[in-house]
């Protein structure tokens, strides 16, 4: 806005890479305007010489639409900023027009370019709201008023949360009034050569840390992508010049490697008699510089990638299939954004093919829909509050009627509808702040499938307590443990794009959240809703109740019977003590052997047992042993569990069940959220030992039981 306004004649850093996203007309030169120009015939019916341009890309996307509201806003634009200048010296007027034309090229609706002109006005001049209502509707005032507060936000590290949380807030509710505000930071980065250095670097890490992931989000990448390049060259000015060099001088190339595969894969699809216009994408600044990075020194396929467009979703595949028949496809390069559309919209096929010479060539297969939508995102899916039942008279107006297949609200992307959520469970704002910018500091997501076959959305680095609350919000207190990929796994377990993750649900309603989850924990979803239960029972404990460590389990009922000795082995020495071994609790019918120690004592042990191993390479020798007559058995058994209150009582509970008596019982101490109990029970019968590990198994909470092997 004004505070950020600069001279417009000083060149963009970024202008070669924007000029090759779209086959662009020439960007009208507004300082060059003079007065009578920007006025033009102000006649009612008559457009502006000035906002020429501006209906021109408006046209290009909307034939029908009416110009009527753009001619009136822009009069009253001119007539409120009149006399009011830039910091570059030029009318002020030249700021909306041009944030206005940035809109207008994307594909933003009538409704949206209006209320762009006269997003200043309310902040800077003396229009009302009220005004604004009277002359352009409730729609076109509640947009302003939306812009007018961003221009109150302070974007920086010292930004009032409460501020910008209403901020995000209002740009929930309507998606157009980020949109305005993305538009007019463009403008401004483009335009920031007259302010002093230090300004320009601050305007650039707010733009960096705050503005860029919110573009990202929502889907907007010909914004996304300028912006970095622009707050590139401010804050990287030395790698920015080399990445140029390297731009140019690839450009000096005699042959373009790009050219010849792009005529290669047009020869393809022609024999296929695939309708598709393939085109060269160059990579933006940025994108030139991670792939340096990345990849050392680069060729020239490297600067840019090839784009095909076709007409149907199916037609998509076709050109895959072709490409990976009739070229060398780097199979690893391969992703399916079509089938699994990202977080923001996007929706593209993404592979790869090589040439002999071993130049590779990045291919993109987009309709022309999903194109502009990758492009534009939600400016480009039109006015989402136009009635569906009156889909021709929407069009009319300037609202574009969804296609086939589109989301009935495309403008409420996942990401924006999780936002309204976080904001009103968030125990407090700082709670909100914090989580809001972990969250814009991740730049990629990942998806998991659940075992129904739903998609969750992710971001990169989240683990299974992130899925929970994704999947059940709040009920994902009760969570108990997960299985990944079919196999057990705590809840701190990290996923990976494409996992399938059931999520193990506990039955008890008391069941409640650890404080050790936050640590594992990286959406806001999860970390606020965990937050919130902490703030609200804050004599809770760290962890579920449990015994205390190593600590014997009180007195059970006894049951009549006298511990059992090892009087049922056998053995060669018939004046010999025999003893169980307790690292491998050998019961009938286990094979196996045993070892003379001192006293007398034969330890018996079963043969797989690492103790057997250990003491046959010392050489120590064997003694000969075997089951007898007695068909009771003493065990000890390993229970591996997910903390939750009243385990111990139902596990035991359980065991009882199955006739087993529990001579003595320890249970460790937590470790994140697992629980491990040791139990050495009798049994009247060894048969009976597979029937008590299974009650036990099914015991809720409890993943597995094994018996003892200790080393």
């Amino acid at each position: 806005m004004s505070a950020e306004a600069t001279n417009p004649a000083t060149p963009g850093p970024a202008a070669p890479a924007a000029a090759v996203r779209r086959k662009a007309r020439p960007r009208i030169d507004l300082r060059r305007l003079g007065r009578a120009a920007l006025l033009g015939n102000a006649a009612r019916g008559r457009l502006p010489d000035a906002i020429g341009h501006v209906a021109e890309a408006h046209r290009a996307h909307y034939p029908d639409a009416d110009l009527e509201p753009l001619r009136r806003a822009y009069v009253l634009a001119e007539s409120s900023h009149r006399g009011q200048m830039r910091k570059s010296g030029e009318p002020y007027i030249t700021h909306p027009l041009a944030v206005t034309l940035i809109l207008a090229e994307l594909g933003a609706e009538t409704t949206t370019l209006t209320a762009s002109l006269l997003h200043d006005t309310v902040e800077d001049t003396d229009v009302t709201l009220d005004q604004v209502r009277e002359q352009f509707g409730e729609e076109v005032r509640y947009l302003v008023d939306g812009v007018t507060k961003l221009e109150k936000v302070d974007y920086g590290a010292a930004a009032e949360p409460e501020t910008f949380r209403k901020m995000l807030v209002a740009t929930g509710s309507d998606v157009r009034v980020m949109s305005i505000k993305l538009a007019d930071r463009l403008h401004n980065m483009r335009t920031l050569g007259v302010m002093r250095r230090e300004k320009q670097e601050r305007i650039a890490k707010v733009t960096r840390d705050v503005l860029i992931p919110l573009a990202e989000r929502l889907g907007v990448q010909a914004l996304k992508t300028e912006l970095e390049d622009l707050v590139f060259a401010i804050l990287h000015p030395e790698e920015y010049e080399h990445t140029r060099e390297l731009i140019a001088a690839n450009a000096a190339r005699a042959d373009d490697p790009l050219a010849g595969i792009a005529e290669e894969v047009r020869g393809v699809l022609r024999e296929a008699d695939i309708p598709a216009e393939v085109l060269i994408r160059p990579r933006h600044f940025v994108s030139v510089h991670r792939v340096s990075r990345k990849r050392g020194e680069l060729r020239g396929a490297d600067f840019g990638r090839l784009l095909v467009l076709v007409n149907e979703d199916a037609d998509c595949y076709a050109v895959l299939g072709e490409l990976h028949t009739c070229m060398t496809p780097v199979v690893s390069e391969f992703k399916d954004f079509i089938a699994v559309p990202k977080f923001n919209l996007y929706q593209s096929l993404h592979t790869a093919v090589a040439r002999a010479d071993g130049q590779v060539a990045e291919v993109l297969i987009r309709t022309h829909q999903m194109h502009k939508v990758a492009e534009a995102g939600v400016v480009a899916l039109g006015n989402p509050y136009a009635p569906a039942a009156d889909a021709p008279a929407a069009e009319a107006a300037g609202a574009a009627a969804p296609a086939d297949g589109e989301r009935a609200d495309p403008t409420r992307p996942g990401w924006l509808s999780r936002l309204l959520d976080w904001q009103k469970a968030a125990p407090d704002t700082d709670t909100f702040w914090s989580t809001l910018r972990e969250d814009l500091a991740q730049d990629r997501e990942i998806t998991v499938f659940r075992p129904d076959g739903g998609a969750l959305g992710l971001p990169e680095g989240a683990t299974c307590v992130d899925a929970a609350y994704a999947q059940y919000g709040e009920d994902a207190h009760a969570c108990i443990g997960a299985r990944v990929n079919g196999r057990l796994a705590t809840l701190s377990t990290v996923l990976t794009d494409g996992d399938t993750v059931q999520l193990l649900m506990g039955q008890d309603p008391a069941s409640e959240p650890s404080r050790e989850w936050l640590e594992h924990a990286h959406t806001p979803a999860a970390r606020i809703a965990i937050q919130r239960w902490l703030a609200a029972h804050p004599d809770s404990t760290e962890e579920p109740p449990a015994p205390a460590p190593s600590r014997p389990v009180p007195d059970f009922p006894a049951s009549g019977t006298a511990p059992r000795t090892a009087s049922a082995v056998v053995t060669d020495r018939p004046d010999a003590t025999v003893r169980l071994a307790g690292c491998c609790t050998p019961v009938p019918p286990d094979e196996v052997t045993g070892f003379a120690v001192r006293g007398g004592v034969v330890t018996v042990h079963r043969v797989e047992c690492a103790s057997v191993a250990h003491m046959k390479s010392t050489g120590r020798p064997e003694t000969a042993v075997s089951w007898g007559d007695s068909n009771g058995c003493r065990v000890t058994l390993v229970a591996e569990s997910f903390g939750r209150p009243h385990l111990l009582a139902d596990l035991t509970e359980a065991m009882a069940q199955e006739g087993a008596e529990i001579v003595s019982a320890t249970v460790e101490p937590p470790s994140q959220q697992r629980v491990r109990h040791t139990y050495t029970v009798e049994l009247p019968d060894a048969a009976h030992l597979p029937a008590l590990m299974r009650a036990m198994r099914n015991v809720p909470g409890v993943y597995d039981v094994g018996r003892a092997q200790h080393q």
